[in-house]
């Protein structure tokens, strides 16, 4: 018998789907004519055991006891999903050949591979398990999957990847929560202070925010603008570009600060002559952008229609498991299979059906274009979200479902569509000695842009036919003066990609070109989780469209030391994660440091600042935050 092992009973349907029929449904599984049975995980079944499993000690918060750190790590079957665990176990031992079914992602390896190592598998019937891979439930694409299995063993480093993060959650957020919760009640506080690894950080990027913005003081600056005159008295214009001599006059940003100073400069222009001096004409073209991962979707999807990260996955659910409109939602990656590329005008057909763009649109599309997003090396357990080849019958979607199938349509749709294309000539002009420059851009194809919101070409600034060496006269110069700004507070959209690009909000320039190139902070299938559960916790709160810190967060980021509140430790991690997962690293290399920084932190907790704990005295909130979504829609279930 083969027993395929799914990571939720949607998927586990669409497998036993196409399989030969007539199929038996049983409690928690599903047998095929030819013995074959499907069976499922509800997420995961077993999960980390609490610290009074190791100790009975462990029970009472003590700071004495701390750190808790298992000599060997246990797993406990999760009450609430027993009886399923039950059937599985008992079908895995009976089971001649076994298949790795769970979702195409570091926790679907590993959700599954620890129920096989849990119920005691054998070492011979281990080494023989497959592994399918499937990101688009239609029964065509599963077929597909179920011709091209792969070894389980070869996925042992997603497995270990995501091992590694697990229990770094529980050491980090259990031994630091419990630590600075117990520094707490020293001073009065009768709040679980919560600490993790990656939650904190995100809430210390938005208290330091907050706290830059009430503390910014606007201050003036001054941008010169000249006014040149060809022979021909044809007319444009050109911002100065200060000199390294001025220097001490500019803020961090390169902006003139002292008024005086630019005074002096429109002086010393006003009708004198000019020379062009360096003049550029460059052709730039700009290809179509990768297809959405999650994160990519989230921020766009906020930018356009004020979606939280959690209601597009919820929705992304949804398309995936109910409607079978959208391949595998929780992806990180922005590439498509070779293979898929064939599948272009299946896919076209159903983007045209299911109203995903407007018809005009869809036919201008050019199946031959190959963008550089069909890349067999970039694809690893999982590919971008795109629309699948199913047609779904009308208004079978809701308002949200719409948006989003329509965005993720767009994104497949550009791939076919040639690049956007522009002249762009920059000049610079010499006059008194200082030196101005201007650009100008003039489009001439639209490309992709055409389904991005652009309607017609349209020129920017018209500069006149110029040559190098030119002699100009600069009539006149003009100051404008301006206020610096504070930065915005974060948004769903902006926080999203803070946390996606965290390399920019890391101050060790070691750690940061490290970074550049990872993931960031968190994963995709955790970000939005992490997000909403400083909401429910009341570190954050919605002020309309912005996320800002409450009383609480900015008192819980003052008490805990700077090493946990900000990005680079945890991103650090990341980037170690990563590397286990393409095995470049191992679990040792990651969680020795880890250890080590955590009873460090451990010490700094008996010194953390008290006064910050005035704020923070009241129980945990009892309202549940709650999202605001007009259609109701099933909730999935979630890994974090």
């Amino acid at each position: 018998m083969k027993l395929y092992i799914a990571e939720k009973p949607s998927l586990g349907r669409a497998i036993a789907d196409v399989l030969p029929k007539p199929l038996q449904k049983g409690d928690g599984f599903i047998k095929a004519s030819n013995g074959d049975v499907v069976s499922w995980c509800i997420g995961h079944l077993l999960e980390q055991a609490e610290p009074d499993f190791y100790d009975p000690r462990f029970k009472k918060w003590q700071i004495d006891h701390l750190p808790i750190i298992p000599l060997k790590w246990q797993l406990k079957v999760k009450p609430k999903t027993k009886k399923q665990f039950t059937i599985l176990k008992k079908l895995i031992l009976q089971a001649d050949e076994l298949i790795n079914a769970g979702d195409p992602d570091r926790e679907g390896q590993l959700l599954v591979d620890e129920m096989i190592e849990f119920v005691g598998v054998n070492e011979q019937k281990k080494a023989s398990v497959q592994r399918l891979l499937i990101s688009d439930l239609n029964p065509s694409a599963v077929k597909k999957s179920l011709q091209n299995q792969k070894r389980n063993h070869d996925f042992v480093p997603l497995s270990v990847s995501a091992l590694a993060r697990s229990r770094a959650d529980w050491l980090f957020g259990m031994n630091l929560t419990r630590a600075f919760t117990l520094a707490g009640q020293r001073f009065g506080s009768h709040r679980v202070l919560s600490v993790g690894r990656v939650q904190t950080p995100i809430l210390g990027l938005v208290v330091r925010r907050d706290l830059e913005i009430e503390n910014f003081i606007a201050r003036p600056f001054y941008d010169v603008i000249a006014h040149f005159n060809t022979d021909q008295a044809e007319t444009f214009t050109a911002k100065w570009r200060p000199s390294a001599a001025c220097e001490p006059y500019q803020d961090e940003d390169g902006r003139i600060l002292s008024k005086a100073l630019a005074e002096n400069v429109i002086k010393r222009i006003a009708n004198q002559p000019a020379e062009v001096t360096q003049l550029s004409h460059k052709e730039k073209r700009h290809s179509a952008p990768l297809p959405y991962n999650l994160s990519s979707l989230q921020i766009d999807a906020a930018k356009a229609y004020g979606m939280s990260a959690q209601t597009v996955l919820d929705v992304c659910q949804s398309l995936y498991e109910k409607h079978k409109a959208i391949t595998y939602p929780r992806s990180d990656n922005r590439y498509l299979p070779t293979g898929h590329f064939s599948e272009a005008e299946q896919v076209f057909n159903a983007i045209k059906h299911n109203k995903g763009q407007s018809d005009y649109l869809i036919e201008q599309a050019d199946l031959t274009i190959r963008s550089k997003c069909w890349s067999d090396t970039k694809v690893e357990a999982h590919h971008a979200i795109i629309p699948t080849s199913k047609k779904l019958a009308a208004g079978s979607l809701d308002k949200d479902e719409l948006k989003l199938y329509q965005l993720i349509a767009r994104h497949y749709l550009i791939q076919f569509f040639p690049p956007y294309i522009f002249n762009e000539t920059k000049v610079e002009v010499e006059v008194s000695g200082g030196k101005f420059i201007t650009t100008a851009k003039q489009e001439l194809q639209l490309g992709f842009k055409a389904l991005m919101g652009k309607t017609e070409l349209q020129p920017e600034q018209l500069l006149p036919s110029l040559t190098l060496g030119q002699r100009l006269l600069c009539s006149h110069g003009e100051l404008l003066e301006k206020m610096t700004q504070p930065p915005s507070h974060f948004n769903d959209a902006s926080l999203l990609a803070a946390m996606t690009g965290i390399s920019r909000f890391v101050t060790d320039p070691d750690i940061k070109k490290i970074l550049k190139e990872t993931d960031g902070l968190g994963t995709e299938a955790t970000r939005a989780g992490i997000i909403e559960l400083l909401f429910r916790r009341d570190f954050l709160k919605r002020e309309g469209k912005k996320i800002v810190s409450t009383i609480a967060g900015r008192s819980l980021i003052a008490m805990l030391p700077d090493l946990i509140t900000r990005p680079d430790l945890t991103a650090k991690w990341e980037a170690t994660l990563a590397n286990i997962a393409r095995k470049e690293q191992n679990y040792q290399g990651f969680m020795q440091p880890l250890l080590e920084q955590l009873k460090q932190l451990i010490l700094l907790s008996s010194s953390c600042d008290a006064s910050a704990f005035k704020a923070i005295k009241g129980p945990m909130p009892s309202k549940r935050y709650k999202r605001k979504r007009k259609t109701p829609i099933k909730k999935p279930y979630k890994k974090d």
